[in-house]
């Protein structure tokens, strides 16, 4: 029998615990295991990093909730990326990123696996054609792509892109943190792996940090699961149960993001002090009719272009009270950030540096009133 996303979210991987029947997993704070006998581990447990009961319920949820057979937990979202290139890639290889992508994203490929022998190429993943054109026959093995992209929310097309990295012989990679795989599931559209920082919308309340991945493929499922072990970057299992306690309401909290997005999106849509929005739910967005056909709604990310330059833009999000000036995003608070300034400094200087006069919402749940005032006294 086939659930709904709600109920996989409070159920799935989640049984009451056999011993008690506590209904919420129990937290395995424990680093080791007792065995049975030599080399007989008791339902296969034998040390945390391997294995947690906690950290298990967490990863068959989201498996659940992407549609896949292997579900991995990590301690951060950029542990889940290198744990996945380096399973997938060798020095040599070649991986397509899209020209706007998170910051961290980029420093993992610009600073650290560029030395390790993986070259890469930004292409504009809204725009199929240049994809393709940035695809090494032979040599690129990952068409990686994040759809709304961050900070400039730009949309690609999965299933098409799908396609053109299979063409390819590429896996394609799609970073969901910004969807959600309530708003999004890439592998039904064929991607073969998805990546989320789980410290984003499905932790969601600013409390813990973690990163997931879910294969599409059971056996390329269990390569990473290999080297998940053998890396380490794991996370631990009050980190996991935190995550699960937020997926619960993932949802229901989902709904209300986009509904305070989507007002304060047409707010500042054609308001004086700003010169362009940027989110994907706008009739105008070139982006909007790919993102209706592969997205339940449209998200809680915006970003806009200050009217009055770079130092309008700085101001504005020094001025903003209720929206916190802070890295990342996801949460049930709303945040304000200058992107250049801030989450992607690491791009300055390369093709992803990102607009001076941007600034990015994470657009949290609070009274969507509350949040147009501190908006309209902090453009100024």
């Amino acid at each position: 029998m086939s659930h709904g996303f709600d109920t996989l979210a409070i159920h799935a991987g989640q049984d009451p615990e056999a011993r008690t029947g506590a209904v919420i997993p129990p937290i395995y704070q424990t680093s080791t295991y007792a065995q049975d006998a030599v080399g007989a581990p008791r339902q296969g447990y034998e040390y945390s990093r391997s294995g947690n009961p906690t950290r298990d319920a967490l990863q068959e949820c989201l498996a659940a909730l992407e549609g896949g057979p292997v579900g991995l937990a990590f301690a951060s979202g950029l542990a889940a990326e290198d744990a996945l290139l380096r399973t997938v890639c060798v020095p040599g290889d070649h991986v397509v990123i899209p020209d706007d992508a998170y910051g961290g994203t980029y420093r993992l490929f610009a600073k650290v696996a560029e030395r390790w022998g993986l070259s890469y190429t930004p292409a504009k993943v809204s725009d199929p054609d240049a994809v393709r054109a940035a695809i090494r026959p032979g040599s690129t093995k990952i068409v990686w792509l994040e759809t709304p992209t961050n900070p400039l929310l730009g949309i690609a097309d999965i299933a098409t892109l799908a396609s053109v990295a299979h063409d390819a012989g590429a896996l394609l990679v799609v970073d969901n943190t910004f969807a959600s795989p309530y708003l999004q599931q890439p592998i039904a559209l064929g991607a073969d792996v998805v990546v989320h920082s789980t410290t984003k919308y499905i932790g969601g309340h600013s409390d813990v940090v973690g990163g997931a991945l879910v294969a599409a493929d059971a056996a390329l499922g269990e390569e990473l699961r290999y080297h998940q072990n053998a890396m380490g970057a794991v996370n631990g299992p009050f980190d996991a149960w935190l995550t699960l306690r937020g997926i619960k309401t993932l949802g229901v909290r989902m709904d209300r993001h986009c509904d305070n997005a989507e007002r304060i999106a047409g707010y500042l849509d054609g308001h004086a002090k700003v010169a362009q929005v940027l989110y994907p739910g706008l009739p105008s967005h070139p982006g909007h009719e790919v993102a209706a056909k592969q997205m339940r709604r449209f998200g809680g990310m915006i970003s806009f272009r200050a009217a009055g330059g770079e130092e309008h833009a700085v101001e504005i999000c020094n001025r903003a009270k209720l929206f916190v000036l802070a890295e990342s995003l996801g949460g049930v608070e709303s945040l304000i950030e200058h992107p250049g300034r801030m989450t992607h400094a690491s791009a300055a200087g390369s093709p992803l540096e990102v607009p001076g006069d941007l600034v990015r919402l994470s657009v949290g749940i609070e009274t969507v009133e509350d949040l147009l005032a501190d908006l309209e006294q902090a453009l100024g």
